[in-house]
């Protein structure tokens, strides 16, 4: 599958799991939002726009995310669980509305289709700097480490930092019982794919060895699985790229303060 296909099917998906959060959380209060009062006719707009092939496709996103909310729905239990996806939602927009989380799913649909005209209320600076936060693949990989790194064998009895603000080469400091060791996370979409480490990190790889754990969690759109390499410069072979970039600074003139 070429790279741009899968981006596109990989948006749609992330799409269409908003969509059956939004479903789920706040029923026909948020098909309301698009003009809409009944699901059946919901559903029908979200398949021309061509986010899903049919109305049962929508339908089974929502029923995929309704274990997780007291709805009177048991939705499904034994497949395709998105309790992952459901919980990285929540760490960004728990908080929000009917109202407000149309608005993000329209800023959403638009971003990926910018002929579309949907009417949407103004959004927030700090609701935008969270819907960007939504599309990067390493804060959902992220979310997901933090929230199961004890169920590696390895990690289990540690003590989880975040180091991620410090931006020194490693995502998470892990204090274990005699030593600690450091984590950088990286986010794949389907079973397989490349990943890329930083000059910054591959410099903190080298210098901690085997106290410096690659943590890749795969098919993030399904059922994330933890993939853990020590020691990656060792165990991965990485080939080097050198890419040019310009950074663009605005000063003001010497002032008194």
């Amino acid at each position: 599958m070429k790279e741009e296909e899968l981006n596109k099917e990989d948006r749609q998906s992330e799409i269409m799991n908003l969509i059956g959060y939004g479903l789920a959380k706040f029923d026909l209060a948020f098909t309301n939002e698009f003009g809409f009062n009944t699901k059946t006719s919901f559903n029908q707009y979200i398949v021309q726009l061509g986010l899903a092939k049919t109305e049962k496709a929508v339908s089974n996103r929502q029923d995929s995310f309704d274990p997780y909310f007291d709805n009177g729905r048991k939705g499904w239990w034994q497949r395709n669980q998105r309790e992952h996806i459901k919980l990285f939602i929540d760490s960004l927009f728990g908080t929000e509305d009917a109202k407000s989380f149309a608005n993000i799913v329209k800023l959403f649909i638009k971003n990926t289709d910018k002929k579309l005209i949907l009417p949407t209320q103004e959004v927030q600076p700090i609701v935008k700097s969270k819907f960007k936060q939504l599309q990067e693949t390493g804060n959902e990989a992220e979310f997901f480490f933090m929230s199961n790194y004890k169920s590696i064998s390895t990690f289990e009895n540690g003590l989880l930092e975040d180091a991620r603000l410090w931006g020194d080469g490693y995502d998470f400091q892990i204090q274990l019982t005699e030593k600690f060791v450091l984590a950088e996370v990286k986010g794949v979409r389907n079973k397989n794919g490349a990943i890329r480490i930083t000059q910054n990190e591959f410099d903190k790889a080298e210098e901690y060895k085997d106290d410096y754990y690659l943590i890749v969690v795969s098919n993030l759109s399904k059922t994330p699985k933890l993939n853990v390499i020590d020691n990656p410069l060792k165990n991965l072979k990485f080939n080097r790229k050198e890419l040019s970039s310009v950074q663009i600074n605005y000063h003001t003139k010497h002032l008194n303060w």
